[in-house]
């Protein structure tokens, strides 16, 4: 058996389930590039993942009941091998490779599952998202030290204040421009994210004008955002209606903005999850930005999730779980987009919430404390936060 030597063990933090209706997908988040080996048993029917020269930090998340292969996870630490078993719903097989860090996530081990008799451009795929990631089982010769990083990344966050200029947004009973009163909030959290070490804030507007929506995700992927957060104030008819909501792109706004993306030869050279579409044929730059809007879909539902926790400690939620809605800012397929209504505008009791600036600073404050959860549980290991 040889010896595999490395700078640091590997640590193995968290799984993800993703299923299209070709494949099943299980993605290890892993601090470093492993070695592994992938095997389907029988009887019963499982998939393992060995890991040498690991350890496994904390339970692993469980599949969902709807997940059509997977039924349940398990990890057994032995000495400093981590054997990762999924038991399954039917036989299957394989594709596995390993992916280097990206602007969302670190390392990942990626195994794609198919229906016997299945094909797909998997193999392909995998060479297109990373030439240079390692897919091997155990070597048969000793590996050389791998060198960790020296260098750590700020993670960065785009704030759109909604609104500006010409477009007031909506007005409160009092007439309270929707524009002045969410550029004071982004402001404030502008503040908040700038003193956090690891992490460093983009404002989309500086001042009382107004952006263009499209110009507006250009502008955060310009800034190189692994966030993008929107902010508004609702606003409705009925003036007793109130509380905050938080956003997350909806699958058709997801698949629009895919056809826009393949169709628009502007966007022929662009990176989708640090990956060029411009040498692809049309379907592989299809099965690539598929797979980015996946993750980049869920990365988006997690950090909602952790604002809209937040919300709960300074007031009411309009919807006490996240929106998914075609919002046009919320659809770069490669940058988690969230929008937060912080409030109902319309209403006059929110209005006058939205002028305090004790208020506006509680809001930024709870959008603040959401993000920061949210990257502390997801950053990649390259990230100046989660080196803290």
């Amino acid at each position: 058996m040889p010896v595999i030597i490395y700078a640091q063990q590997i640590h193995i933090n968290s799984v993800h389930y993703w299923t299209t209706h070709k494949q099943s997908r299980l993605m290890i988040d892993v601090s470093s590039m492993p070695v592994y080996r992938v095997s389907l048993l029988e009887h019963p029917l499982r998939l393992v993942v060995s890991i040498p020269d690991a350890r496994i930090g904390r339970a692993l998340a469980q599949p969902p009941p709807s997940d059509p292969v997977f039924s349940r996870i398990r990890a057994i630490q032995n000495k400093n091998q981590v054997k990762i078993t999924a038991d399954l719903k039917k036989s299957v097989s394989t594709k596995s490779y390993a992916l280097n860090p990206n602007k969302m996530y670190g390392h990942r081990l990626v195994i794609d599952v198919f229906g016997k008799g299945q094909t797909s451009y998997a193999g392909r795929e995998n060479k297109a998202i990373n030439s240079s990631a390692a897919s091997k089982t155990v070597a048969s010769r000793p590996a050389k030290s791998i060198k960790l990083a020296q260098s750590y990344k700020n993670m960065i966050v785009a704030i759109d204040a909604g609104h500006g200029g010409d477009d007031p947004g909506a007005l409160g009973p009092r007439g309270t421009e929707e524009k002045k009163v969410v550029f004071a909030i982004a402001k404030k959290l502008e503040q908040l994210i700038n003193a956090q070490r690891g992490m460093r804030a983009v404002m989309v507007r500086k001042g009382d004008y107004y952006v263009d929506l499209r110009k507006r995700m250009q502008i955060a992927r310009a800034a190189k955002a692994d966030l993008f957060i929107s902010i508004h104030a609702d606003a409705f008819e009925n003036a007793t209606v109130k509380g905050a909501s938080v956003y997350t792109l909806s699958t058709r706004g997801a698949s629009s903005e895919a056809a826009r993306w393949l169709a628009k030869s502007e966007n022929a050279s662009a990176l989708v999850g640090g990956v060029s579409l411009d040498d692809k044929d049309e379907v592989l730059a299809s099965v690539l930005l598929d797979l980015s809007q996946t993750a980049t879909q869920e990365a988006s539902f997690n950090v909602a999730g952790e604002v809209l926790k937040g919300f709960e400690n300074i007031g009411e939620l309009h919807f006490g779980s996240v929106q998914k809605a075609g919002f046009l800012v919320l659809k770069s397929p490669d940058i988690p987009s969230i929008l937060v209504e912080t409030a109902f505008i319309s209403n006059p009791s929110e209005e006058r919430k939205l002028l305090s600036t004790l208020y506006q600073s509680k809001i930024a404050l709870a959008i603040f404390r959401g993000v920061r959860n949210y990257f502390k549980e997801y950053t990649p290991f390259n990230s100046r936060i989660a080196a803290l």
